[in-house]
């Protein structure tokens, strides 16, 4: 199966073109490029306040306290829960979560979500406004795993808080077909390592996934580690190699439930993965959804043409909209909502 070739550097000779979707003819047919027509003025402003704040800055922090401070000034910054979203905490056998209800949500239709943050930060507003804006349009209620974080409490700890609250799912009585599991980034990371020990204990997979920007390959061994380390707004290679080694020591780079890109994808659910031409690890949704395909699982692999790591989690973005209603369209063809 041949792989996406070289959308980082746009060398595919049809990438990055003005219609919202394409599909290079040298792409598999799992795969699309998104371009949208809209809001290309505001991204290039995002990238531009990315790429001045939190790149430039990150360089400067030292201590994880620090760092976690100025996470918390940039989700009050940019985090917009919207004012019908309900927001409960619960214990789901001992792990932390909070429950996301919306007007048009129904209690059997169940979002599994795990947040982003390098395994070691939150972003609390954030993910409760872009995932109540997702129960909207799935008429869904969501439940955020607020696991435990690195460095103080390192593998296997999230993962463990991860299946513990899929595991507290079904003994509460929702059907796993009517559970859909979803993450960003190390989030991302989470929800795919959860696929596999769902699979490896022999309990039902849910009805799909949706992975956005995941990072599945603690190797760092996809190209776009460095053809895209001056392109990416947000992250650096210093970055990848500090969180990673917060979260899990190197003997353990290799095992699928820290780098989900190494599992057997044979069994999972329909997966559809998000990632940025321009993010640093776009290769790892590009090698985890060619996996996945030859291992006879539906994969929906959309590459978005220039924009920021995660940027379905920004509100102003119109290109998160639209992202959000790929997501609905996908979750209405296979979880049937």
């Amino acid at each position: 199966m041949s792989a996406v070739p070289d959308v980082a550097a746009g060398r595919s000779g049809v990438a990055f073109r003005s219609r919202s979707s394409t599909r290079p003819s040298d792409w598999p047919a799992y795969a699309t490029l998104v371009s949208p027509v809209h809001g290309a003025w505001r991204r290039r402003w995002f990238n531009l306040l990315l790429r001045l704040t939190v790149k430039r800055s990150a360089a400067g922090a030292r201590a994880i306290r620090e760092m976690r401070a100025r996470q918390a000034r940039i989700d009050e910054r940019f985090g917009r829960v919207d004012a019908p979203v309900r927001r409960t905490a619960v214990d789901c056998s001992g792990v932390a979560a909070e429950w996301i209800d919306v007007p048009e949500g129904r209690p059997r239709r169940t979002l599994l979500y795990l947040h982003g943050g390098a395994f070691a930060f939150r972003f609390p507003k954030i993910h409760a406004g872009m995932v109540g804006r997702w129960c909207t349009r799935l008429g869904a209620r969501a439940l955020i795993v607020d696991y435990r974080l690195a460095p103080e409490h390192p593998y296997p700890a999230a993962a463990d808080d991860c299946h513990t609250a899929y595991r507290w799912l079904l003994a509460h009585g929702c059907d796993p077909q009517n559970i859909v599991i979803a993450g960003d980034s190390a989030g991302a990371n989470l929800a795919l390592a959860t696929l596999h020990r769902v699979k490896a204990a022999g309990e039902p997979q849910p009805a799909c996934a949706v992975l956005l920007a995941p990072v599945v390959d603690f190797t760092l061994s996809g190209r776009s580690m460095v053809t895209n380390a001056r392109r990416d707004a947000m992250l650096s290679l210093a970055d990848f190699v500090r969180f990673r080694a917060l979260y899990a020591p190197p003997e353990r780079y290799l095992d699928p439930f820290v780098s989900p890109l190494f599992g057997d994808f044979t069994g999972l659910p329909p997966l559809l993965f998000q990632a940025s031409s321009h993010e640093m690890a776009v290769d790892e949704s590009i090698r985890a959804a060619a996996k996945a395909h030859a291992s006879g699982v539906h994969v929906e692999l959309e590459i978005w043409d220039r924009m920021p790591h995660v940027f379905q989690a920004i509100a102003s973005l119109p290109q998160a909209r639209q992202a959000a209603e790929h997501v609905r369209r996908f979750v209405a063809v296979h979880a049937g909502w």
